[in-house]
């Protein structure tokens, strides 16, 4: 299975110890992993201008780092979105590559996705999950799992372990 992982967060720190782990379970288990790093591109939001289904023919006007995020809602059979929690949701960064997908309306292969999710404090994490499940309903792709993981967890062997587990499983 192709799996593009994106992650949200523009730190090497509690999020990447997951999307790590999470890419180790997955390629021991023979599947193919590509990792894009969000946080760190420069991705605006959508503008809403309809270029994208009127000339366009799903492509965007705006020439940003989005590019580069757009193979992989093409291509890839499984997506997971990784991100830490700030404010009681993603990062923009996430936000905006996510919302972006509207020039092609859903990923294109994708039947599965997962989401995992890391903060400094534990019960902060309903608002993302409220955003993600009708969002994968609404673009018909199943949730394979949602893991958190807060404070000293983070990057814990335990919380490893689980997230390894996880993809190992898939």
């Amino acid at each position: 299975m192709k799996i593009a992982v994106l992650n949200g967060s523009p730190r090497k720190e509690n999020t990447y110890a997951m999307v790590e782990a999470f890419r180790e379970g997955a390629q021991e288990a023979g599947h193919e992993v590509e990792v894009y790093q969000v946080g760190n591109m420069k991705i605006a939001g959508c503008l809403g201008c309809e270029y994208c289904h009127n000339q366009g023919k799903g492509t965007c006007i705006q020439k940003d780092d989005f590019e580069k995020v757009l193979p992989a809602y093409k291509e890839a059979d499984m997506l997971v979105f990784a991100s830490p929690i700030y404010y009681w949701s993603m990062t923009a960064q996430m936000e905006a590559a996510i919302q972006r997908l509207y020039c092609i309306g859903k990923p294109l292969r994708a039947k599965k996705a997962a989401l995992l999710l890391s903060s400094g404090s534990p019960g902060v994490y309903d608002a993302a999950v409220a955003q993600f499940k009708p969002c994968m309903a609404y673009v018909g792709i199943e949730i394979a799992g949602i893991l958190t993981s807060h404070g000293e967890e983070n990057k814990s062997e335990a919380k490893k372990n689980e997230v390894r587990a996880f993809a190992k499983a898939l």
